[in-house]
């Protein structure tokens, strides 16, 4: 079971009554990153309450189900099952006991050696088919240390983990997060009245008032308690693999991730994509959300006329994260419509982040036709998607991936535009200032696996 989630912690020494509010509000800023689940968990400083169901978090969690959670510390999930089943069984955080009593935990990321972990556990998680998840095996891992410190059970279960993963861990009295030693996805830390804060990202900081502090570095722990932190190096980081798509398409534009501002860089890419692969048209247009601040760069190195000539159904989900493919097409449908006025005997430049599979680019090339645009060439701010990803990222299989089986030449036609034109992989990776081409994961574009 494959997990793309978002992860929140936060751990206040007065304001109880506050605690799950300020998680909810958290969870809120990172609803981008899965809109399947949603969950709580808060510590009273005595025991772990849990509340976690399918839905969006503001459909989850009503005024009387957060007058419940109150206490001094709480993590929260949202969640996006990229295979398998979406039941509540599955969602998170998880609560679990151990020698030291019990803690819960929620998860982002995906384990690549489930089968090799599954060897060292009792037969009955084994057996026990509704526990699909890696979070539900790090959970039974953290128990079988029988540890009683919850800091060197975590420090002995990260340490047989092979994969992405990013932990909060609640227990009685302490937060905790965790970071792998590649640093495939993003963690950060920050601070806030009486407290501190973890996340997925930082565009859930502003929301309940905290202040960005640092990024949680690959290999690292921070544990939180006694209204301080400290951090402790527990995994070797030879090589960071930093996910690159995190900046192409899943972060918050407003987020900064792995050091430098998503917006930024998009736009950046944008310019680079211009430069590489120019155009005569009228007009620049994005795919909204994330292809806008690339859509800005094109334009704006380009010289083009930039417009917003999609509208974008706001109630409608990220179409890229729905967990089927007849999902996807549906939700392509429903979510934009072209602006007819704007569109109309225009040549344009659409503007997309990624071409997986090709639901997004054929009917929205065929929706700008159809209100009237004389041509339309697709700009991709990424390269082509040519290798599944293993650490997290639910691309599908090689059958699936339209670069993989169709020339470039093959696609444009199948998706109707008058040209197609990709970002080097030299291009994406050259526009970082804090980071180096070798800093990133890229396995998805190159098939060079980290791991």
């Amino acid at each position: 079971m494959h997990e793309e989630c978002g992860i929140f912690g936060i751990y206040l020494d007065n304001e109880k009554d506050k605690i799950a509010r300020l998680s909810y509000l958290g969870l809120l800023a990172l609803q981008h990153r899965g809109q399947e689940s949603a969950g709580i968990a808060v510590n009273s400083g005595s025991n772990i309450l849990v509340y976690r169901d399918l839905g969006l978090v503001a459909e989850v969690f009503k005024e009387g189900i957060l007058n419940t959670l109150q206490g001094i510390a709480a993590i929260g999930h949202v969640r996006y099952a990229t295979a398998g089943t979406n039941n509540w069984e599955n969602s998170q955080p998880l609560l679990q006991e151990f020698a030291g009593g019990s803690f819960a935990l929620a998860h982002n990321g995906y384990l690549i050696n489930q089968d090799e972990l599954k060897k060292y556990i009792p037969l009955t998680f084994n057996s026990t088919d509704k526990y699909t998840t890696d979070s539900s095996l790090i959970c039974e891992i953290i128990k079988t240390t029988k540890e009683k410190e919850i800091e060197k059970a975590l420090e002995k279960t990260v340490s047989q983990l092979k994969g992405a993963f990013c932990l909060v861990v609640l227990t009685e009295n302490k937060l905790i997060g965790v970071r792998d030693a590649q640093g495939f996805r993003p963690l950060v830390l920050g601070s806030i009245k009486d407290g501190f804060v973890l996340a997925s990202e930082d565009c859930a900081f502003p929301i309940i008032g905290a202040q960005y502090l640092k990024e949680v570095q690959p290999g690292e722990m921070v544990v939180i308690e006694n209204n301080g932190y400290r951090e402790k190096q527990i995994l070797p980081c030879p090589k960071k693999a930093l996910c690159i798509f995190e900046h192409v398409y899943f972060a918050r534009p407003d987020s900064n991730v792995f050091g430098e501002n998503v917006a930024e860089i998009r736009e950046k890419i944008g310019r680079r994509l211009a430069l590489e692969k120019p155009v005569d048209a009228d007009m620049v247009i994005c795919v909204p959300d994330s292809g806008r601040f690339a859509a800005l760069g094109y334009a704006h190195q380009s010289g083009i006329l930039y417009q917003e000539g999609l509208l974008k159904n706001s109630y409608i989900g990220r179409s890229y994260i729905q967990p089927s493919q007849k999902l996807r097409e549906y939700t392509v449908k429903i979510k934009l419509s072209a602006i007819t006025s704007i569109v109309s005997g225009q040549r344009i430049v659409l503007v997309d982040d990624s071409i997986v599979r090709g639901t997004t680019s054929r009917n929205l090339v065929k929706l700008l036709k159809k209100a009237g645009a004389k041509e339309v060439h697709v700009r991709i701010s990424s390269p082509p998607v040519n290798y599944s990803c293993p650490y997290d990222r639910d691309t599908p299989g090689k059958e699936e991936l339209w670069t993989n089986r169709l020339s470039i030449e093959k696609i444009r036609e199948w998706v109707d535009a008058d040209s197609l034109g990709y970002i080097s992989l030299s291009g994406l990776t050259g526009v970082f200032e804090r980071n180096n081409p070798s800093d990133f994961c890229t396995a998805c574009f190159s098939g060079e696996y980290p791991l």
